[in-house]
């Protein structure tokens, strides 16, 4: 295994830096409000049904999903993620849609916009370009172009989240959160001396989390309403950052059906490395006991048990603390392993096949 305090070796692993645009969260961020603000939007004066987010993969459809969880019990209109070829039936003029592809090149959401296009909803598209773009231009959609680096769109999720928030702000579905977005940066400035590389295992929590779940398989629990998304993102970059297999659920809901797997064979359920997501203020106090009884019954059961905490000053600092921790950690688990963690050979194998 290697040494996480060797940051010389540590970043030979990480030929593409993807630690440091991780510790860079704090400018990314920045640059996203600029972008948003800077974004000129005409409320197109219709009452939306619906926000749909068409977008798939590391970091469109994740934003959607955190976009979704944040203003949970603010925005008043329900936000659906869209990740596949097809438009819901319900789509038409009334929908307000986020067409999201960073690259712009992404197949199911090129397929779903012409759709979406076709039934008239009002459309706003977040992009660095590609055929995307192009569409765009076409058919009079209002673009939204991001900086794209290459290898590194899962860890672009500032460039996508900050912008679709902004703009909910400006066409008047949700209040300002300026004040929110900047708290989230320096709160990002604070955290990535805590996580970096040059922090050593000792004083560093994530590189703690890495080294420990070493062979096993990581299992996280978040929770409604504010978590679902959370876990989600943190389930993704495992898959994409660490090569691992990994899964994930939501409490109150995998207590009506998951928790009976709880009873699988010992010899199996030893295997995970379960990661609880907690948060001491937003947690009710139903979901809190839940948790605690969760811990209580899996620590007896599972090869490890973790619990997570979010910190911040606000529901948006609270929420990506553990997004930002749960990046760093998914990044050091395969430079441990001696693994680059940018490299997705995988989706890349399925891009080519699916063109032939």
């Amino acid at each position: 295994m290697i040494d996480l305090n060797d940051v010389e070796k540590i970043r030979q692993i990480d030929t593409m830096n993807s630690l440091i645009t991780t510790e860079n969260y704090d400018v990314q961020f920045g640059e996203s409000l600029e972008l948003g603000r800077n974004f000129k939007i005409t409320n197109p004066g219709r009452k939306f049904h619906e926000i749909i987010v068409l977008g798939t993969g590391g970091g469109s459809s994740v934003a959607g999903g955190l976009l979704r969880s944040y203003l949970f019990d603010e925005l008043e209109i329900p936000v659906i993620v869209n990740q596949g070829y097809n438009v819901p039936a319900f789509t038409d003029s009334d929908s307000m849609i986020f067409v999201v592809s960073h690259s712009g090149n992404t197949e199911e959401t090129l397929a779903a916009y012409e759709q979406a296009i076709k039934k008239g909803a009002f459309m706003i598209a977040i992009t660095s370009g590609g055929k995307l773009a192009e569409m765009c231009r076409h058919d009079g959609v209002p673009t939204l172009i991001v900086p794209y680096d290459i290898g590194h769109p899962r860890r672009d999720l500032g460039y996508i989240f900050i912008p679709m928030l902004m703009i909910l702000s400006k066409l008047g579905l949700v209040q300002d959160k300026t004040e929110d977005i900047e708290g989230l940066i320096e709160l990002f400035s604070t955290l990535k001396k805590r996580y970096g590389a040059e922090t050593p295992v000792d004083e560093n929590p994530a590189k703690q989390i890495a080294i420990d779940l070493y062979g096993y398989i990581p299992l996280v629990y978040g929770s409604l309403e504010y978590y679902d998304s959370v876990a989600w993102r943190i389930k993704n970059q495992f898959g994409e950052n660490s090569k691992l297999m990994a899964f994930y659920n939501v409490i109150p809901c995998l207590h009506h059906d998951e928790a009976v797997g709880w009873d699988m064979p010992q010899e199996l359920i030893k295997n995970f490395y379960l990661l609880m997501l907690r948060d001491d203020l937003l947690d009710s106090p139903k979901i809190k006991k839940r948790k605690d009884i969760t811990l209580d019954i899996l620590r007896t059961r599972m090869g490890k048990v973790r619990e997570i905490f979010a910190e911040g000053e606000n529901r948006l600092c609270r929420m990506f603390s553990l997004v930002y921790l749960g990046d760093f950690v998914t990044l050091y688990a395969p430079i441990y392993r001696g693994v680059d963690p940018t490299p997705v050979d995988v989706i890349n194998l399925f891009k080519k096949k699916m063109a032939d």
